[in-house]
């Protein structure tokens, strides 16, 4: 899936921000891995193109054209990376594919300017999709899912932002934020490429779902890595949530499984001002013992399996189904 698409996607977001744009485009060139410090060409890690990827393949699936999705598309990709900018600022990540983030190189306020340049440049990436042959109904319907979905991710934000350092997040909490943080531009992603392919409103019902639970499946993955991910993969390492106190899903799940001295000890290093090197080998002492990783890789595979069976009553060719099955086996066993 990804290859199909990466080409086409990588042509078009870069037609957003051409090198001879606004004074901003060259610090959101250089977040997309297109430049470096000082504006010059470059060939550096760039990030998946998971969500256009996505909405690229279910308007396909569902009959219709890479031309209509791809403002979308691009739109989807933007608000993403927007959002990136915006949370490394927030949590303080100085790196980001192995490079200085924006605000590291460039100081908080002129990251924050950039982020919401950014958006503005995803905003209006969907007045394209007129000239794709898409009615002003249809492309009305999508900029209000996709403005709703990225309101929804903020607030997963927030709330992700609030949950840090404390001992009392429950699992349902935890999983209601990154539905929001993760998963609103999943569902929207695969929910604008089915209606844009002129799916019917049950094929488009089911392809929300289907993001639904990739999201989870993403997220989840993720919070496993920040904790147990290979440095050289990651560019963390290991136990760096834990040493930021973040409140992922395994420290959440730990929480509330723990019992007497293992829940002593992780109320006493999250209630800490800072955590050193020995408290964090404790945290992943204590979680070894109560099973944490495989409790999360499980959970991960239950959200791929009911990923795919979203789709059962979806008519897909034998390739798109290839194609979804190779995606859930992906995001169960990435490593960055």
């Amino acid at each position: 899936m990804f290859p199909r698409y990466k080409a086409r996607i990588g042509d078009a977001l870069r037609l957003r921000l051409p090198g001879d744009g606004y004074g901003a485009y060259h610090l959101l060139r250089y977040s997309m891995g297109w430049a470096d410090a000082e504006g010059n060409a470059i060939v550096a890690t760039e990030g998946k193109a998971l969500r256009p990827t996505l909405c690229l393949f279910a308007c396909e699936a569902a009959g219709g054209t890479l031309e209509r999705a791809m403002p979308a598309a691009v739109s989807l990709e933007l608000v993403h990376n927007f959002s990136l900018i915006h949370d490394d600022v927030q949590d303080r990540d100085e790196t980001r594919h192995h490079r200085p983030t924006v605000w590291a190189t460039w100081g908080d306020a002129k990251a924050l300017v950039a982020g919401n340049v950014m958006n503005l440049v995803a905003d209006a990436s969907l007045a394209e999709l007129v000239q794709k042959s898409v009615s002003f109904e249809d492309a009305n319907r999508v900029a209000g899912l996709l403005t709703q979905a990225y309101l929804e991710m903020i607030e997963g934000q927030y709330l992700d932002l609030s949950y840090e350092g404390r001992s009392d997040v429950g699992m349902r909490a935890y999983l209601g934020m990154i539905s929001k943080k993760t998963g609103a531009l999943f569902r929207c992603a695969l929910n604008v490429g089915a209606l844009l392919g002129g799916a019917d409103p049950s094929t488009v019902k089911a392809f929300d779902e289907c993001g639904r639970h990739l999201g989870f499946a993403f997220q989840i993955r993720d919070d496993v890595l920040g904790i147990w991910g290979d440095g050289v993969a990651t560019g963390k390492p290991v136990g760096a949530d834990v040493r930021r106190k973040k409140n992922s899903l395994p420290i959440v799940y730990a929480m509330a499984k723990a019992r007497g001295t293992d829940a002593s000890l992780l109320k006493t290093v999250y209630s800490s001002e800072t955590i050193d090197d020995e408290a964090v080998d404790s945290v992943l002492q204590t979680m070894d013992r109560l099973e944490v990783k495989e409790y999360t890789e499980d959970l991960v595979a239950e959200h791929c399996d009911a990923t795919l069976s979203t789709l059962d009553d979806v008519k897909l060719s034998p390739e798109d189904r290839k194609d979804i099955e190779e995606l859930c086996h992906f995001l169960s066993v990435r490593q960055h």
